[in-house]
């Protein structure tokens, strides 16, 4: 079959408007971070998974590669189609659609295109919470941040969006349909295929819906900013939290006050406590939510960070006096990669090590940045409740920042991902492999582990078109 009849029959599937060939295709063909442009044969717009179905089969029978894409907000080049103009990159944002809602069974059926934001709003005004939060919420998709198991800063009490999912429905490479939406939390029925799909990134099959979790929303929620002296400080208060607050801990982030002074210098109108305190190399965001009543929550909360001022490992906090505070405060939080992207080119690592021994790891880390490459300065912050970390370099004050990331990107990777390894960690906690990680997944998995990961691949994908060299290699023809 020739292109022009493929493509044609790409527009029949799913009607002309919606196949795109022409025009500014930059939203589909450039990643997030606009390290790499690619160049697609055709972005196609389904608008149900049965047309959905239509286009993998069609693709199928020609070996045409497809590139699933979500809201595109993803950091490791993982639905950006390459630059050989063969590939159909698979939009999924016309499939936005809350399925249903079952507030007996505290769940919500969706569309894997719906933003992530809109089932946050579901959520709220059915009474539930749905808890998945993230910075790009705005614009990711449900389909994607399964797709990529994303994390985000509630992970510490409902985990990573794995965790959130009973079900889903997922087009095969084939181009079959499987539904597994049921949505019951026991169905020991064989293989575990819901979890074999989330974390694939696209390269086993096209999710395209899912049936989540909700929970009750909480009777009060409360967030507090406290100053650190170090970050074996910040794990020791963690410690404490997890002991006085169980589970209602649902957030714990750390940052560096380097980190912080950025966006001090790139947005002053935000208010940052404890910014120029003396000894506090690290400031803590916690939240705290609570079933019971808003004094029950002030009062376990308060009686944690007094805890934590005698013992030492608070030096100063402050708790947020209500909703706007606290939205303030994970507005500072939130701000950091945006203020880092301020301050020039900077290179990202979204790593995990056990919380505890991050101190350890980041004492040894940043001494040997400092002795290897002089002058670095080191952008730390992160999720410290789940043991993730984007710990990030960036180029010495002085000299040229492009001229350091083309000359010691590769150089900074291996030294963090060899200090990674060297304390049990991983050198991706959250934002997948992507495109732009194969080589490191070849390196620092076990080779018992990529052969089961190839052998699932070539079980689920044998013609190799879904995806290809995201996560895996793409297959030699």
């Amino acid at each position: 079959m020739s292109t022009p009849v493929l493509l044609e029959r790409l527009r029949q599937i799913v009607g002309a408007n919606h196949v795109l060939t022409e025009g500014d295709l930059i939203a589909w063909e450039q990643d997030w971070r606009r390290r790499v442009r690619g160049k697609a044969l055709a972005v196609v717009r389904p608008g149900s998974t049965q047309e959905v179905a239509d286009v993998v089969r069609t693709c199928a029978q020609e070996r045409v590669a497809i590139v699933p894409q979500g809201g595109n907000t993803g950091l490791s080049v993982g639905s950006t189609p390459d630059e050989s103009g063969s590939q159909v990159v698979l939009s999924l944002t016309r499939m936005n659609t809350v399925r249903h809602v079952d507030h007996d069974n505290l769940t919500m059926t969706v569309d894997a295109g719906c933003i992530l934001q809109s089932l946050q709003d579901t959520a709220d005004r059915e009474g539930f919470l749905f808890p998945l939060s993230l910075a790009a919420e705005g614009s990711c998709t449900i389909g994607g941040n399964l797709g990529t198991n994303a994390g985000g800063t509630q992970v510490v009490r409902y985990g990573n969006t794995r965790e959130l999912c009973l079900g889903l429905e997922v087009v095969t490479a084939q181009g079959e349909i499987w539904d597994g939406l049921k949505g019951l939390r026991k169905d020991n029925t064989g293989y575990d295929l819901r979890d074999l799909f989330i974390g694939s990134e696209g390269t086993l099959g096209v999710i395209t819906g899912a049936t989540m979790k909700l929970y009750p929303r909480p009777a009060a929620q409360l967030t507090a900013w406290a100053a650190v002296p170090s970050m074996q400080a910040a794990v020791r208060l963690l410690g404490m939290a997890h002991r006085q607050l169980g589970a209602g801990l649902t957030g714990f982030e750390v940052m560096g006050q380097f980190a912080l002074s950025f966006v001090t210098r790139h947005m002053p109108q935000l208010r940052i406590p404890f910014a120029e305190m003396e000894g506090a190399s690290y400031c803590v965001l916690l939240e705290n939510s609570d079933s019971e009543s808003e004094q029950h929550a002030r009062e376990r909360f308060e009686s944690l960070l007094e805890l934590a001022l005698e013992d030492g490992c608070v030096l100063d906090a402050v708790v947020a006096e209500s909703i706007a505070q606290a939205n303030e405060l994970w507005h500072v939080r939130e701000s950091i990669p945006l203020a880092q992207a301020e301050e020039g080119p900077n290179i990202k690592h979204d790593i995990s090590v056990a919380a505890s021994r991050i101190p350890d790891f980041v004492a040894y880390a940043d001494a040997l940045l400092q002795r290897e490459l002089p002058g670095v300065r080191i952008v730390n912050f992160g999720h410290l409740g789940d043991g993730n970390l984007h710990y990030n370099v960036q180029a010495p004050s002085e000299g040229d920042p492009k001229a350091f990331m083309r000359e010691h990107e590769d150089r900074v990777n291996h030294l963090v991902y060899e200090a990674v390894a060297r304390f049990g960690g991983s050198f991706s906690a959250e934002h997948g492999v992507g495109a732009l990680k194969v080589d490191k997944l070849q390196k620092y998995q076990s080779p018992v582990a990529l052969s089961m990961m190839q052998a699932i691949k070539s079980a689920l994908d044998p013609l190799g078109i879904m995806n290809p060299g995201r996560v895996l290699p793409a297959a030699r023809n």
